[in-house]
């Protein structure tokens, strides 16, 4: 097993081109890019891989030890970084990815052109002692994963339309429902966890790349708020918001997520 068929990495768009690299978010996998991939592939070389336990990677590589934190999957885009050796990426994260990249960037920044953290939330739960939203109550969190652990299944068809958003394109959420039961569900239970249950409102500042927050307009799981607040503690950062309903953008509006990412790494030194 190498690292490349270890997360199922995939490498197209215009070579020599600025390296692209896309990471989705749980439950996911590198197919809830493909509405974006064409409008990238045409100016960047573009990078798909799916985190370890979802999509085609090979699931003999996961491991609770290291999977059960955010580090562990941090070490993972490292190694495809390494692995691929394209220079410097600009790392585009969709929700728990963001942060992954945030950790990345501050871990090994040289490997880093840029950021774009697409509906990013460094810490989901509430805190109000310092005047932070996070989009949920610790109880609401508990209530969540007590769901999921106990009917994985029946949580996927009941969450993924609210995580999508766009009642009136059921479509969309029935993609993300049977996204989600592609997943084993004991993996799905440890990412859970470790998405929902992450607090990585500190590792922002340590971020010195230059970054995008793109945040969706009207969004159940990440609000308003999350957006400017990961906006305002990555210095130099900037803040765009998507006309786009969701927690899924690449998605509902996949030609406006497009031109953010293009607009951004175009723009680049």
């Amino acid at each position: 097993m190498t690292v490349l068929s270890r997360n199922h990495v995939t490498v197209s768009g215009r070579p020599q081109g600025p390296v692209v690299m896309l990471a989705h978010g749980f439950g996911c996998d590198q197919n809830m890019w493909r509405l974006v991939v064409p409008y990238l592939e045409r100016d960047f070389t573009v990078v798909l891989f799916d985190h370890v336990g979802a999509g085609r990677s090979d699931l003999s590589a996961w491991s609770p030890e290291r999977h059960s934190t955010l580090d562990g999957y941090t070490e993972d885009v490292l190694e495809i970084c390494r692995e691929l050796a394209l220079g410097p990426v600009t790392f585009v994260g969709h929700s728990v990815s963001a942060t992954m990249g945030v950790l990345a960037a501050a871990r090994e920044p040289g490997a880093f052109s840029g950021l774009v953290l697409l509906a990013p939330s460094p810490c989901f739960i509430d805190d109000p002692a310092a005047g932070y939203r996070g989009g949920f109550s610790a109880e609401d969190i508990d209530e969540l994963l007590e769901s999921l652990e106990a009917n994985y299944l029946g949580w996927a068809g009941a969450m993924a339309p609210v995580i999508m958003g766009n009642p009136e394109r059921p479509e969309l959420g029935e993609e993300l429902t049977n996204s989600f039961c592609r997943t084993d569900p004991e993996i799905a239970r440890v990412f859970a966890r470790v998405t929902f249950l992450s607090d990585n409102r500190d590792d922002l500042a340590r971020v010195a790349v230059p970054t995008l927050v793109a945040q969706c307009s009207r969004d159940a799981i990440a609000p308003p708020e999350v957006g400017a607040f990961v906006q305002s503690r990555i210095p130099g950062s900037r803040l765009v918001t998507l006309d786009a309903t969701g927690h899924c953008p690449q998605l509902a509006a996949p030609q406006e997520t497009a031109a953010a990412i293009t607009g951004f790494v175009t723009a680049l030194p």
